[in-house]
């Protein structure tokens, strides 16, 4: 009896392992197709499993819009308004603070989903790939030049250089006027290398935004002025996306900027820094 009765226990063994074999096959298809359905649908893990965080790219040093305080916290217009906005729309976000240039190509390249960073609406980033948002401040640019300098006109730059800061609306600006007026442009990769070039005397002008140049003189006590009536029409700072993938975040910005607008929080944000 014993003989016949372990034959029987190793036969169930065998069943079982064949069973446990079939569901654990059973449970990988199952996995598999669930993935083939999430990648079909479009549908991404942080979809499934949490709230998407987008990455946000910004400037480094653009008084009055992203800038570090003395406490080193990185703060300004664009920053406050940005936190406003995710806050009234309830999305999580990393601001990379990486210089204009790098910001834009970081969008571009898909490193980051979008940028902040005082940017100009011009159509010629439209062209290039850049889809804006509802503008969020009118900024003109205007000329700058040393607090001592008798430079009050375009005709006075006749034969000088004009500093400038790559891919802005104040490069557009004079290089729309330097053929007409004579001079030169000297191209920098940010407004303080800009700004330093006039003040050591190696540039006659610089052109930067208004609201920008306003503040730095007033609180850098940057020993520059703006002169009367050097100024362009002006246009509108918008954020941006170069993917429509991420339209959802371009909408959810316009419909935050709505809000906080109507609620008068972007007004008290631009306050606290333009005193408007």
């Amino acid at each position: 009896m014993k003989k016949p009765l372990a034959l029987l226990l190793c036969s169930a063994m065998v069943v079982g392992a064949l069973v446990g074999c079939g569901s654990k096959k059973e449970e990988t298809k199952a996995a598999e197709t669930t993935a083939e359905t999430t990648a079909e649908t479009g549908e991404s893990k942080e979809a499934a499993g949490g709230d998407k965080e987008w990455i946000i790219a910004t400037d480094t040093v653009f008084k009055p819009f992203e800038y570090t305080d003395e406490s080193g916290n990185f703060v300004g217009i664009d920053v406050d308004i940005l936190a406003a906005i995710a806050e009234d729309q309830g999305f999580k976000y990393e601001l990379q603070s990486l210089g204009f240039d790098a910001a834009a190509m970081a969008v571009q390249a898909g490193q980051a989903d979008a940028i902040i960073a005082g940017a100009t609406i011009k159509q010629e980033r439209i062209d290039s790939g850049w889809i804006f948002s509802e503008g969020y401040y009118n900024a003109t640019q205007t000329f700058v030049v040393a607090a001592d300098s008798d430079i009050t006109s375009y005709e006075d730059l006749s034969g000088k250089n004009v500093a400038v800061k790559q891919g802005t609306a104040g490069a557009d600006f004079a290089n729309s006027l330097k053929d007409e007026y004579g001079f030169t442009v000297t191209t920098f990769e940010d407004s303080p290398s800009m700004y330093q070039d006039v003040v050591l005397g190696n540039s006659a002008a610089c052109v930067e935004d208004t609201p920008i140049m306003a503040s730095n003189i007033k609180e850098g006590g940057l020993d520059l002025k703006i002169p009367e009536g050097m100024e362009s029409e002006g246009a509108p700072y918008g954020f941006a996306i170069m993917d429509e993938k991420n339209q959802e975040l371009l909408d959810m910005f316009n419909t935050g900027l709505a809000n906080i607008k109507e609620n008068g929080t972007y007004d008290e944000i631009i306050a606290k820094y333009l005193g408007e």
